[in-house]
């Protein structure tokens, strides 16, 4: 009897800080997800006082309940990097996720694609990432785009500032592949950047 590998979808910070004991690494998107900088980052990016904001995934319907006025293009995919990590080490590497990821996600399991020969196809299915849900106490929903821009500019936690998190996550997705986007992203870099460059004036 076989078992399936254990497989991490990263879309955050897991794309340039990956998991440890990864055999393999795969780039990739996954379907009816929006990446959104939409949860609170208390114990990395920001303080219980002054909480930072980084990413989660949620379900592309969920989200249009939920924001309504999202201006951000429909035909967005998220990109990533899906991490195979080494049997001998799955139960390390569970755990040190766990906790890495313990302030408000939930595992669920995506289905990974690429592009051959210009077509869609599922490259590896039943990968697991981490997401924050709407009834999930970090999830902070829809802002508007300075208000993120600001708090995110603002805040630092034991992880390093917040703003770098951004910056890194922006490079990062651009490196993945020629189709890679993401509008919220790069909109919100771009702003936070403008913001960092009026204050070193």
């Amino acid at each position: 009897m076989t078992t399936s590998p254990f497989v991490i979808f990263g879309y955050g910070s897991l794309i340039w800080k990956p998991p440890p004991h990864f055999a393999s690494e795969v780039p990739g998107f996954i379907k009816g997800y929006v990446r959104r900088f939409a949860h609170r980052s208390r114990v990395h990016r920001g303080t219980f006082e002054n909480p930072g904001r980084v990413v989660t995934l949620i379900h592309k319907e969920d989200w249009d309940n939920f924001s309504k006025l999202d201006p951000f293009p429909e035909d967005d995919v998220v990109w990533g990097v899906a991490f195979v990590i080494d049997p001998l080490f799955e139960t390390e590497v569970r755990a040190e996720l766990d906790y890495r990821e313990r302030d408000g996600y939930n595992k669920q399991t995506v289905d990974i694609y690429s592009i051959e020969n210009g077509v869609e196809k599922v490259v590896i299915p039943d990968a697991i990432c981490y997401v924050s849900k709407r009834d999930n106490p970090s999830f902070v929903g829809s802002e508007p785009l300075d208000v993120i821009a600001q708090r995110i500019l603002r805040s630092v936690g034991p992880s390093g500032r917040n703003k770098d998190y951004l910056y890194h996550l922006a490079d990062s997705v651009r490196k993945l592949a020629p189709a890679s986007y993401d509008s919220h992203l790069f909109a919100l870099e771009a702003r936070v950047r403008e913001l960092d460059e009026l204050e070193e004036i």
